[in-house]
């Protein structure tokens, strides 16, 4: 017997449970299924919330033929034979699990019938096309973005299965409890192929009471569905927004947001991203706002590399919670950005003659470093002098801010010098 969540799969687009920003009445897809007219498209999103049973339903609201194959088990061989039926009916789907996959043989193969429109391709993946998917491909699609299921909608389909006389459960007496329902909507982290083949272990797995009734309570149901999941792919897209979440929850001085991110990373145990993300906004974007933020987040990733996890995570908390109610300054990243921004539009100019290597026989009579002012030999330990080449002698890329006792001195000196003219004024 398929899973439940396999026989479940809707085949017309009305039947689909959630994305409505997709399939709703006015939206694109519906809006492509009724006009009779789709084009190749690429669904994308978490494991679980309905790319390919979407595609199935476009295809099966529709009077195309269509065909499912898989990018990683199907060969090319497989898709010379949807080709060829596409030549003789004239237009073919064609569902493509794991798209991402698709190595240059195959994807060369494609690419002249998806340009003439003889395969309509609806593919399925979990990463992100603009990273994974060649170009060549993705420019010949449409590409939707799929989101994770809500509880509601989770519910929605347990319910639904539990009604199916024909492809679901309802052939079978069941009665499932409120807190049961409750905790395979809410327990599958919006993976609705979870939660369903969760309930259908349940069902086969409990034995039917005296009056013939399978009784389906909470305890039963946390022993189908014992943790709930926690999709975080290393490589995925879902990946990196995390560690933005992360990065922009510190910046943002919530505490209780950035633990949250830290706790999945944690839990999916990248204690290499963690570490470099956290240096990264030490210097980024506390800064000189103080200064000792950057060694005393090395001290507490060092202290978690060595002790590892579950322990690590106790440091790395600390880190977390220092860096968020630490000031904050993006006053030095500014400042090298705008120099780089510099450099790379053509803003340079000539090393000012006093300021070039002077230490090679010849160097003086080129008058490379003669004019040189060594500022120790001055009381002050500073001296008037340009550094800057002619052409930017005024310019100023670093701007001071005023968000600690450590900048705040800076700025003080910074301006200061200023005021001396250092900047060749």
């Amino acid at each position: 017997m398929k899973p439940l969540a396999f026989r479940m799969r809707p085949t017309k687009i009305e039947d689909i449970i959630g994305q409505n920003h997709l399939v709703n009445e006015g939206k694109i897809i519906n809006r492509m299924v009724k006009a009779k007219h789709l084009s190749s498209m690429i669904l994308y999103g978490p494991p679980g919330i309905g790319k390919t049973s979407i595609a199935t339903a476009i295809a099966g609201s529709t009077n195309t033929a269509f065909r499912s194959l898989n990018a990683v088990l199907n060969n090319k061989k497989d898709m010379e034979i949807v080709a060829q039926e596409a030549k003789m009916s004239g237009k073919v789907i064609l569902i493509l699990d794991e798209v991402h996959r698709l190595d240059k043989a195959k994807q060369d193969f494609l690419l002249p019938y998806l340009e003439n429109g003889m395969i309509v391709l609806i593919g399925a993946t979990t990463s992100n096309p603009y990273h994974a998917i060649n170009p060549a491909i993705r420019s010949r699609c449409q590409i939707f973005e799929l989101k994770a299921l809500e509880p509601s909608d989770i519910k929605k389909a347990l319910e639904r299965a539990l009604e199916d006389e024909r492809s679901g459960l309802g052939s079978y007496n069941i009665a499932v409890t409120e807190d049961a329902l409750a905790h395979f909507a809410n327990g599958c982290a919006g993976d609705v192929r979870s939660a369903l083949n969760a309930l259908e272990l349940a069902v086969l797995s409990t034995t039917e009471d005296k009056q013939g009734k399978i009784q389906i309570d909470l305890p039963i149901a946390e022993e189908c569905l014992q943790k709930k999941s926690f999709v975080h792919d290393k490589n995925g897209d879902a990946h990196y927004d995390v560690l933005s979440a992360f990065q922009k929850s510190i910046r943002g001085s919530d505490v209780n947001a950035a633990l949250h991110y830290l706790g999945r990373l944690i839990e999916a145990g990248d204690l290499i991203s963690i570490s470099r993300r956290l240096l990264v906004i030490a210097y980024e974007d506390i800064g000189l706002a103080s200064p000792q933020a950057g060694a005393r987040a090395l001290s507490a990733i060092e202290a978690a590399e060595r002790i590892g996890f579950p322990e690590a995570r106790i440091p790395l908390a600390n880190c977390v919670i220092e860096l968020c109610l630490s000031p904050k300054s993006n006053s030095a990243i500014k400042a090298i950005d705008s120099a780089l921004a510099d450099i790379r539009k053509g803003i340079t100019g000539e090393v000012p003659l006093h300021l070039k290597d002077a230490h090679y026989k010849g160097a003086k009579d080129l008058g490379r470093g003669i004019d040189y002012l060594y500022p120790h030999d001055y009381d002050s330990g500073w001296v008037e002098q340009q550094y800057l080449p002619d052409t930017i002698k005024k310019k100023e890329y670093y701007e001071p801010k005023k968000t600690g006792k450590f900048e705040s001195a800076l700025a003080q000196i910074y301006n200061n010098l200023s005021n001396k003219g250092f900047k060749g004024k």
